[in-house]
Order: structure tokens, then sequence, then C-alpha cells
């Protein structure tokens, strides 16, 4: 089992590191929140662009990542 959380670590943590390097920087910062813009965070094309897909990767790597994490240390 050591092998198998060290290797989901390895894995979850390349993921990490490439995926927040690949997303674009928000220079409006929490201003794109309200507003009717496309680009805000309930915009008509969220879910399938590529940010969104880059953000849903970042969740799910951060999430294997910790849980491997408190695995090992367990």
């Amino acid at each position: 089992m050591t092998i198998l959380f060290s290797i989901l670590i390895l894995v979850s943590s390349v993921a990490l590191i490439v995926s927040v390097l690949l997303q674009e920087g928000n220079a409006e910062g929490l201003g794109t929140i309200g507003g009717n813009s496309p680009e805000s965070m309930w915009g008509k094309n969220r879910g399938t662009s590529k940010e969104a897909m880059l953000q849903k990767v970042t969740v799910v790597s951060a999430i294997i990542f910790i849980i491997s994490a408190v695995a090992l240390a367990a």
C-alpha cells in the first residue's frame, strides 16, 4: 500500500504543478464574481472552457494528493 500511495502522490503532484502553471492569471481579481461578463464565475461557457477544465484538474489533483499524504502518514 505504501508504494501505491507514493505513486499517487507523485502523479498528483506533477498534475497539480502542470495544471497550476497552465492556468492564466486573472488581472481583474475578485471583480469577476459579479457582473454579466461571459468570463464571470457563473458565465454561460464556464463549465466547458479550458480554464474550467484546468480548475477541475487542479482540485481533483489536490484532493488526491492530500488523501494520499494523510494515508501515508497514518
